[in-house]
């Protein structure tokens, strides 16, 4: 037993309780109380179920949790960290437990015919949740054309009570599929025993997890394996201790049990030495394409790899619930706070791209960037660049879902380079090319661009932007560190950017908001949080952001605030507020002036230029991935894991041989900078310095 005081969110009118709580690790159960003395006399709140329960956390608040099981989410805090750390090791300990009494308990199969009928009645589920959605909608369309301002508001709260069960109703299918799929399975990951003494195997019932006293019992070596009366018997007795389901007493005072989790509105836009240049374990791998027909193709018959990486269709290859046994069985794998660097995740979530591509696509909107050379004063620039740097992240979203850009190996290069609008050079024959610099057949009007992967152990990646008429560049490396929260899954982003404006002399630094995947056990999407700063020291100014992540009651979500302070004033010159998705509005604070700051539906970001495939080096982004592209596109699970492996292998062969011959790697296009960042090796303002000339010593009579 482990017992102590939570406090507990019960409802809007009501807030965060406070309860005594009673963990039954045994029984696996989580009861609250009133009070410690209503315990002592057995005066039970309520009940939380563990047994297929999953533990969640928010990064950004240390001291709340959430317990999800029986289609509800019930949320507590602790009094600070320490506290909730040492509540969510317990919880996670007694699921753990549970977990492994549950594989023993599926020695047992169920009837077959209960695995039809179970499919049977999740088909009329979601046929029934089709005509709820059509009806809402059709509720939607009618109070949005109602005149009457107190009819209007009234149909909203209609509308609202009805969007909210509707969300319940989904994510209670969502976890019907899941179970359906986990008992029979149409990919075959799990298949139900036959025979009960072939499936209770030893690695199940090793003690890696404490088990209850039935458990040690039936895992003794002196004990045979029991018979199903005994089994029915002890299942008995365990529902006597452990009740159906979850309640709590407050149950019908509108108590709040999930948060939203329906995905994010984006805007969808349209060989060679493995120790001093190329990709580690980038040398051509051959692997056999993916047969499938309605893959893109050249005059040749063969893969047009070039239109694979241009197609932004988004194919999913099928929503999370169809993958909820390998789903269920990575978080099986993993504990709250556990680093997720190391850990192999599942192929089916990855995006058509590199990371280092995802940085690329930070500038879609090129003219944004570059007209911050235009602005007439400092603040001007200042509110400039925060234009450019919010609208920076909708673009990078190229789907709906959540999903994860495959991880740079070493040494992996990405160039591209975009026009501007009103600029149209790229077919001009007379165009005049840099000669030079990131892309150099780039012309001096075009905004180019280039990344490398400099680190593997920590994953960093290095990126430089520029535009020689415009004389401004980007220099920028971060490096991510992702945590598992339960629920979803938090990406620090660790690093620094530096937008340097060369005939102005001024240098505006700038940090990266943290990325969350939410919802992980249905339809994921991404959320931003935490606080960046941008400042120019030069001329004194400095914008406060703060991504704001969804509380888990009310609220917008993708909401952002941003503050511009001069010098020491304590006021600040400009603020904005809005989703960094969708629309941000601006205001000077002197004059009370507002303003649009984007609208992310009237910028459509511009297609980068991107050398071909066969045209490109081994190690550069889009040749290295391009069986694995081919493969997701195709929906070919099996071949874009195949593929993957094989990068992954040659890069561990490429790591020991160096190891073996006690060579280092070297980049190729950046060098360290200090004691953790990275720099570009020959920027624009490097290519371009005038060199000083020697200065002639003055007599001293011809000084005075």
């Amino acid at each position: 037993m482990m017992e102590g005081s939570l406090s507990k969110w019960t409802n809007v009118m009501k807030g965060w309780q406070y309860r005594w709580f009673v963990l039954d690790e045994n029984a696996g159960l989580l009861s609250y109380y009133t009070s410690k003395e209503k315990m002592t006399r057995g005066v039970r709140r309520g009940c939380v179920r563990l047994r297929a329960a999953v533990i969640g956390i928010d990064d950004e608040d240390d001291s709340t949790f959430t317990i999800t099981v029986d289609h509800k989410t019930f949320h507590f805090q602790a009094r600070d960290g320490s506290e909730r750390e040492r509540w969510v090791r317990a919880l996670e300990d007694t699921i753990a437990r549970h977990g492994r009494r549950e594989r023993w308990a599926r020695a047992v199969p169920a009837p077959a015919h209960r695995h039809g009928d179970l499919e049977r009645r999740v088909a009329e589920a979601d046929a029934y949740l089709q005509i709820m959605i059509e009806l809402v909608s059709k509720m939607n369309t009618r109070v949005s054309e109602l005149a009457d301002p107190q009819e209007k508001s009234k149909g909203q709260v209609i509308l609202d009570h009805s969007n909210a069960m509707l969300d319940n109703i989904k994510h209670s299918i969502v976890l019907l599929q899941i179970a359906k799929n986990t008992v029979n399975p149409v990919n075959g990951v799990y298949q139900g025993p036959t025979n009960p003494s072939q499936q209770l195997i030893k690695e199940d019932l090793s003690p890696r997890v404490e088990m209850g006293a039935e458990c040690r019992e039936l895992s003794s070596p002196t004990h045979s394996i029991p018979p199903l009366e005994h089994i029915d018997a002890s299942r008995q007795a365990m529902s006597l201790l452990v009740p159906d389901t979850s309640y709590s007493s407050s149950e019908g005072e509108d108590d709040f049990y999930d948060a939203d989790d329906e995905p994010a509105d984006a805007v969808v836009p349209g060989p060679s030495s493995s120790r001093t240049c190329g990709a580690e374990g980038a040398a051509e791998v051959e692997a056999t394409p993916p047969a499938a027909v309605d893959l893109p193709r050249t005059r040749d018959g063969e893969i047009d790899y070039d239109a694979l990486y241009e197609d932004d269709s988004d194919s999913d290859l099928g929503s999370m619930e169809n993958h909820g046994s390998v789903v269920t069985h990575l978080l099986s794998q993993v504990k709250i706070g556990m680093d997720l660097t190391k850990v192999v995740l599942p192929t089916f979530i990855l995006e058509r791209r590199s990371l280092l591509e995802m940085y690329a696509d930070s500038f879609a909107h090129p003219d944004q960037f570059v007209k911050i050379v235009d602005m007439p004063t400092p603040k001007d620039r200042m509110v400039q660049v925060i234009r450019w740097y919010l609208s920076s992240y909708h673009a990078g979203r190229k789907s709906q879902v959540a999903k994860k850009p495959y991880n740079p190996i070493l040494g992996e290069i990405f160039r591209c380079h975009w026009e501007l609008d009103g600029e149209s050079v790229e077919n001009n024959p007379n165009k005049q090319e840099v000669g030079d610099g990131p892309v150099p057949w780039c012309s001096p009007d075009q905004l180019s661009f280039v990344a490398e992967q400099v680190s593997h152990h920590p994953p960093i990646s290095a990126f430089y932007a520029e535009h020689v008429n415009k004389r401004i560049q980007f220099d920028a490396w971060v490096w991510t560190k992702s945590k598992f929260l339960g629920l979803s899954i938090g990406v620090h982003n660790i690093g620094r950017g530096l937008v340097t404006l060369l005939d102005l002399g001024e240098e505006y630094t700038l940090t990266f908001p943290n990325g969350y995947g939410r919802s992980i056990l249905t339809v994921p999407w991404i959320e931003l949080g935490g606080s960046v700063v941008i400042e120019c020291q030069q001329t004194g100014h400095k914008a406060n952001i703060e991504f704001l992540t969804k509380p888990f009651y009310g609220g917008k979500k993708h909401r952002v605030t941003c503050e511009i302070f001069a010098g020491t004033e304590k006021k600040p010159y400009y603020t904005a507020q809005g989703e960094w998705n969708s629309r941000m509005e601006g205001r000077w604070m002197e004059s009370g002036r507002t303003e649009v700051l984007f609208d992310v539906s009237a910028m459509k970001p511009r297609r980068k230029r991107v050398a071909p495939v066969s045209r490109q080096a081994a190690g550069e982004s889009r040749r290295v991935w391009r069986h694995v592209t081919a493969a997701l596109r195709a929906a070919d699970t099996d071949a874009a894991t195949a593929a993957k492996r094989r990068l992954e292998q040659a890069q561990r062969d490429a790591a020991k041989r160096r190891a073996d011959s006690g060579d280092k790697w070297l980049t190729q296009l950046f060098s360290p900078k200090g004691e953790e960042g990275w720099e570009y090796n020959e920027p624009l303002s490097k290519r371009t310095e005038v060199p000083k000339s020697p200065q002639r010593k003055v007599p001293e009579a011809e000084a005075r």
